[in-house]
């Protein structure tokens, strides 16, 4: 099982430490042509209009939805998931539009009210520490999505199918317990 890490920005050598920690092989994804042979993918965090301009330039916007609905997992991290998402609060357009959550960016506050906390995850753990950094949360998750994680009855996880999306950063931890998440959902996928 291969899983790629969208290399445009971001935590990219954390998440391919975390994947192969929970027992997947993972590569760096710089080239359009180098999801054909993946069977999931994590887009990280970073600056979600950044990383949304430099998949327009190198042209991953319709390589991503086509990856997506052809059914290949796509796990979304902080900036990752504002740009899976269908909706973001007070924004016309989306980027991806994959996923049916809307999303409020910067809803934690600026860089220096970073933090982290321990959130009950389903299906992943009663005490995952989730790190936070000008983290967005999910407003809204679609009916056929499901909730996984509220921090302060904001959602801040959910699963719709094939997509995970977390508003925090779990490659910033030693946890591996959420990327083997989605790593048993590549292989669901997968069979």
């Amino acid at each position: 099982m291969k899983i790629g890490v969208l290399s445009l920005q971001g935590a990219v050598a954390e998440h391919i430490r975390m994947l192969e920690a929970a027992g997947a092989t993972a590569v760096a994804v710089k080239k359009v042509d180098e999801l054909e042979d993946l069977d999931g993918l994590v887009i990280p965090g970073g600056e979600s209009t950044t990383i949304s301009k430099l998949m327009h330039k190198y042209g991953f916007i319709e390589a991503l939805r086509e990856f997506g609905q052809a059914r290949k997992p796509i796990f979304g991290t902080c900036a990752g998931a504002i740009l899976l998402a269908k909706r973001i609060n007070g924004q016309d357009d989306c980027h991806l539009g994959l996923m049916d959550i809307k999303v409020e960016r910067n809803a934690f506050g600026r860089q220096k009210e970073s933090f982290e906390v321990e959130l009950p995850v389903a299906g992943v753990a009663a005490d995952y520490p989730a790190v936070f950094i000008r983290a967005p949360y999910i407003m809204e998750v679609g009916e056929a999505g499901q909730v996984l994680a509220k921090y302060e009855e904001k959602i801040v996880a959910a699963r719709q199918g094939h997509y995970l999306a977390a508003a925090f950063h779990p490659e910033l931890t030693e946890d591996a317990r959420l990327h083997q998440y989605f790593v048993d959902m590549v292989k669901e996928y997968r069979g």
